[in-house]
């Protein structure tokens, strides 16, 4: 076996792991497939041995989440005119109750979707010590911080996580039926009523695996992209679909799995903001679902 097969079996090795890193800092599988994929290339190109892979694969990946998140955030403010700044969901406000209350009913009560209304850096300090046990002397390195700043951060995010925890409860039957809904819909081919339950501009994105497995599908069943933008383009996808799939806590919050004899096959994670679908996550990657607490309701 030459080198770079033993470079790639110890980078399989890793591969599960880093999967759920990056998920849980992107909130989408595919783009946390590209952080995993641009790390490998990133390993490929380096130079010197590498004595702790997990920790190295770790550290950049998360260098290349925080990245994309810096840039999303930038991308969004780049959107609004400089007379909208306020409605920004600016993190240094968090003392304000009047904020966090808005903040907390125009957000859906999925966990990935809390954690999108952290900072960058906040997000990843949360993420990387408190889900994955990260000492606070590497993260330090990772944000370019000290490690009681990097600290800081992780409490920070921890008490902005828990404090929009504590308003979900008052949303989750209205997301179960917002759930409960949308599959009905489907399994009745009822197109309009799938529409009125989605955003007009909703995003549907699949991992790798999820459209490969639509590939492979019997002649007649949809075919799926890696994202899919639009309320009919989305509907169309589910129009007179979904018979088999029912209602699942993911993480806590009500969405969708498809589990023939109790095995999680298809996890359809649901982003619901102001009572409309924006954001359905599909998820079939093994690697992903290992990662996710899915309950068949």
């Amino acid at each position: 076996m030459n080198n770079d097969d033993i470079l790639a079996r110890a980078f399989d090795a890793q591969r599960s792991h880093l999967n759920a890193v990056a998920y849980r800092m992107l909130g989408s599988a595919s783009e946390a497939e590209d952080a995993v994929q641009e790390a490998w290339f990133r390993l490929g190109r380096q130079g010197e041995a590498v004595d702790n892979l997990r920790a190295w694969l770790t550290t950049v990946v998360s260098r290349i989440c925080l990245d994309t998140l810096r840039a999303r955030r930038a991308r969004a403010e780049d959107t609004l005119d400089e007379g909208d700044d306020a409605q920004l969901p600016n993190h240094d406000r968090g003392a304000d109750p009047e904020h966090q209350a808005m903040l907390a009913d125009a957000i859906g009560p999925a966990m990935l979707v809390v954690l999108d209304t952290l900072a960058p850096s906040e997000r990843l300090a949360y993420v990387l010590h408190d889900m994955f046990g990260v000492n606070f002397e590497d993260i330090a390195v990772i944000v370019g911080r000290s490690p009681d700043a990097a600290r800081q951060l992780a409490s920070r995010g921890r008490r902005r996580v828990q404090g929009l925890g504590t308003r979900r409860a008052g949303t989750s039957e209205v997301r179960r039926a917002i759930v409960e809904a949308f599959l009905k819909a489907s399994r009745e081919g009822d197109f309009g009523a799938l529409l009125s339950l989605l955003d007009p501009e909703v995003v549907l994105r699949a991992d790798a695996a999820a459209v490969a497995a639509s590939l492979a599908a019997p002649s007649g069943a949809p075919k799926i992209a890696r994202e899919i933008r639009g309320a009919h383009q989305v509907a169309d996808v589910f129009h007179g679909r979904a018979r088999a799939a029912q209602v699942a806590l993911v993480d806590n919050a009500y969405s969708a799995a498809y589990a023939p004899d109790g095995n999680i096959f298809t996890v359809f994670d649901f982003v619901i903001e102001n009572g409309r679908i924006t954001g359905i996550n599909v998820v079939v990657d093994k690697d992903i679902l290992a990662t996710m607490d899915v309950q068949l309701v």
